[in-house]
């Protein structure tokens, strides 16, 4: 058995018809396809849907083994709705998000990720800008020092559509490399790692279905940066 092969597990009959049934309520005039459901080890929890040759290839994350049946329902739902480009249910959106935004899903997928997943760490130190330094020195200002540090790292490439995240899964920050330059305000830089270090002390949350990154605190907060206007304004230019 090939490798890729012994990564696919093929799903119980159950959750076929469950995908049969969600087709059928989407094109009730349109014969069913083939079509072949597994569960796939991804890395992190996510689902894909091909059509090939007139028959249905999905794989669904292995993370997903054992949910409700409720939630394999919305799952199908929303596949097949894409595919098909068919309005998708906002129940049945809200229903899979708030199942794997759930305390039990989400870090069984965070460590997952940690095992499957590979973070390329460069360097915290730059050419011009050392991010270690930046982040002590920002940890002492804003959060009396009491903030662990995690790793950090410049990206491996000049990204300018992501200025810098945190990864949870890893315990990383990551900031693009486009920002490590000697025509970068350093005031732009701490604005960067000060906005991913809020991340770090405000995690994202479910409110209803829907995930609150930038919470009312973390945005006060956010706003307490000295020189956060004048960092915005040259981010937007650069």
């Amino acid at each position: 058995m090939s490798a890729l092969r012994a990564n696919l597990f093929f799903v119980p009959a159950e959750i076929l018809e469950i995908f049969r049934d969600a087709f059928a309520e989407l094109r009730p005039r349109t014969p069913a396809p083939a079509m072949h459901v597994r569960f796939y080890p991804f890395v992190s929890i996510n689902n894909t849907i091909r059509l090939r040759q007139s028959e249905l290839f999905i794989r669904l994350s292995d993370l997903l083994e054992g949910a409700p049946e409720a939630v394999l329902r919305a799952i199908a739902h929303i596949l097949l709705a894409k595919l098909y480009r068919k309005p998708i249910d906002r129940a049945e959106s809200a229903r899979y998000r708030r199942y794997v935004a759930g305390h039990d899903v989400a870090a069984k997928a965070r460590l997952m990720r940690q095992m499957r997943g590979r973070k390329h760490i460069h360097s915290a130190r730059g050419h011009h800008y050392h991010l270690e330094e930046i982040f002590d020195e920002l940890n002492r200002r804003f959060f009396h020092g009491l903030m662990g540090r995690p790793q950090l790292t410049w990206s491996r490439e000049h990204a300018r559509n992501r200025l810098g995240h945190y990864d949870p899964a890893h315990n990383t920050i990551v900031i693009s490399r486009v920002f490590d330059d000697a025509r970068v305000p350093r005031y732009a830089v701490e604005y960067i790692m000060y906005h991913e270090m809020l991340h770090l002390k405000h995690p994202v949350k479910l409110r209803g279905s829907r995930r609150c990154v930038h919470s009312r605190e973390f945005v006060a907060e956010e706003n307490l940066f000295p020189e956060v206007g004048k960092a915005k304004k040259f981010l937007r230019i650069v």
